[in-house]
């Protein structure tokens, strides 16, 4: 793969990936969207088909990491270092679109979610109209980035450290059945692995377990001009960066100790 395919290919699939990923967290938690209060099974099965999607989409081009924890356990598992920086700069510029992207599909919700009004125009506009909903405005932040329910570093951490270690080591060890890894399967097991995740393992954190997935929409959720958006929770940002970076290298140490 030439560095050009590999930057290429993780903008474009980290893009799709947290463009569907965010959108199915918009849907659920902008109270004007017909998917509002859905719920966390319905978030949980948008992050898995986000990931199956981005994957497909940039598998033939990067071998689709998308994620920085993978490229970190990858490259524990192989021994070569000299590509991880295209795949780390594609994985945090396309995270960046796609969360700008969720801003535009779902623009008009969020303007009617922070101030109770509805957009009769697109973005750039001015024309609104009294919205009927009646609920307080709340904060966005979730639709862009994660935050803990009990704010505990230690736990945060170590609750981060753990969902990665298992999504990277599933996707080491799919690896050691070449047919399975090559017949595209692998990808729907990837996709599936981290539905199991958020479903099990999900509660505490809201399971970052990619730290481009969140820093890069925190970094857009702070310059976008939303009305009433809140902060952007940035004493809290590095958890889902360091915790995924450990648990997926130790992933790699475990695979390098237990199946190389």
């Amino acid at each position: 793969m030439s560095n050009s395919d590999i930057f290429l290919g993780e903008v474009i699939g980290t893009a799709v990936l947290i463009l569907l990923g965010g959108g199915v967290v918009a849907g659920v938690v902008l109270k004007r969207s017909k998917s509002f209060n859905a719920g966390w099974v319905a978030i949980t099965f948008g992050w898995g088909f986000a990931v199956l999607t981005g994957a497909y989409i940039s598998s033939s081009l990067s071998g689709a990491h998308l994620n920085p924890a993978v490229t970190v356990g990858l490259a524990i598992k192989e021994g070569a270092w000299d590509k991880v920086h295209f795949y780390f700069a594609g994985q945090l510029l396309g995270a960046m679109i796609g969360a700008f992207l969720v801003w535009v599909a779902y623009y008009g919700h969020f303007i009617a979610h922070l101030t109770d009004r509805e957009i009769v125009g697109g973005p750039g506009t001015q024309a609104t109209k009294t919205a009927t909903a009646t609920d307080a405005p709340g904060p966005v932040l979730g639709v862009f980035s994660t935050g803990p329910e009990i704010r505990n570093t230690a736990q945060n951490l170590a609750t981060e450290i753990i969902g990665t270690f298992v999504l990277v080591l599933a996707i080491l060890t799919l690896g050691i059945n070449e047919g399975l890894a090559l017949s595209g399967t692998g990808i729907l097991m990837v996709a599936l692995v981290v539905v199991g995740i958020g479903l099990s393992l999900g509660g505490p954190t809201g399971y970052a377990i990619n730290p481009a997935r969140d820093l890069g929409p925190r970094i857009v959720h702070a310059l976008l001009p939303l009305p009433n958006k809140g902060g952007s929770d940035w004493s809290y940002a590095w958890i889902p960066v360091m915790g995924p970076l450990l648990g997926g290298a130790l992933a790699g140490g475990l695979y390098q100790l237990a199946f190389a």
